[in-house]
């Protein structure tokens, strides 16, 4: 299909296929199994991808509607062979993917109009919260732009401490508090540092409990309302961390953090650790917010910006 032009750089391409390596192998090892002994993409065979669909937490209702694509295929052209599967699910995964996820394939842009651009990233403990904010520190500041953070996750010791080195190694300003400060009250005096130092990006870390609901969405319904005393409409993006390596549970997450507070963007890490990579097709498809980023290494430069048509490529290359 004309879709899978090359948009992504030979070496960043190379990366997304080691990173979803794992994802990839585990479930042509499966896809294999399910259709042994069949030379006809038939009733017996639809059942059994159904199941490997869900088993590699592409998620329930994405695989039925990516099963009722290839039944249509299945009618249109009467007999379709097996060796035929992997191509025909590239290109209705792809489709699918195409109608559902909105806007086009970018990472966050930061308008001329808009200084400074306040992110707000959310997540729960542990999905690469910190690390993202600092890889995305990285790339905002490798474009020429001013960026500062602020560590507004002030409930452990080890949040604050973890974006510091990430502002030293990307050399970039941090605004803190000690542990157990009021997170609205950083977020409050990182955006003034901001307005002041003419900086073009701030970065704000948020508390990543997921405790109780109520809690969380009056937490960050204050962060807000406190933000926007210094920056009337901050925050101009609300991303969402998800840990792609937990699969279905990364589905429960975004429910959660959706129901909080208004999500903007999503980006899903760990990918290359796990063989739960068909999570992000799920998700893509299931939430009316784009994906737009994607961990796939450890090193710095490994968080990419999601295009679906790389993905699905990736995800199915022989």
């Amino acid at each position: 299909m004309s879709v899978f032009k090359r948009i992504f750089s030979k070496d960043k391409k190379e990366t997304l296929d080691k990173g979803l390596e794992k994802s990839k192998s585990t479930f042509f090892g499966k896809l294999s199994k399910a259709v042994a002994g069949k030379s006809k993409v038939d009733d017996e065979v639809l059942d059994n991808l159904e199941e490997v669909l869900v088993s590699c937490d592409v998620g329930v209702d994405t695989t039925l509607k990516i099963i009722d694509r290839i039944e249509a295929r299945v009618a249109k052209d009467k007999y379709l062979g097996t060796d035929e599967l992997n191509q025909i699910l590239r290109e209705e995964i792809a489709g699918l993917l195409s109608e559902t996820h909105l806007g086009e394939d970018r990472e966050i842009s930061i308008p001329t109009g808009k200084k400074p651009y306040v992110i707000m990233v959310v997540g729960v403990n542990g999905v690469g919260k910190t690390t993202t904010i600092g890889k995305l520190a990285k790339q905002f500041k490798s474009k020429g732009l001013k960026v500062v953070l602020g560590a507004g996750d002030t409930f452990r010791a080890a949040a604050i401490d973890q974006l510091q080195v990430w502002a030293e190694r990307v050399d970039v300003p941090i605004i803190k508090q000690k542990m157990g400060s009021d997170p609205a009250s950083v977020a409050f005096d990182t955006l003034n540092f901001a307005v002041a130092d003419d900086a073009d990006v701030v970065l704000i870390d948020t508390a990543g409990r997921l405790h109780n609901k109520v809690n969380l969405m009056n937490e960050l319904a204050k962060v807000k309302r406190v933000m926007q005393k210094v920056v009337a409409d901050a925050p101009h993006d609300v991303l969402l961390v998800l840990d792609g390596s937990t699969g279905q549970n990364a589905f429960e997450q975004a429910k959660q953090f959706t129901k909080a507070t208004d999500v903007t963007s999503l980006a899903v890490t760990k990918l290359d650790g796990t063989a739960k990579g068909g999570v992000v097709i799920g998700i893509s498809d299931q939430f009316r917010i784009p994906v737009k980023y994607i961990g796939v290494g450890e090193g710095i430069d490994d968080l990419q910006v999601f295009n679906k048509y790389e993905f699905v490529d990736s995800f199915f290359k022989l």
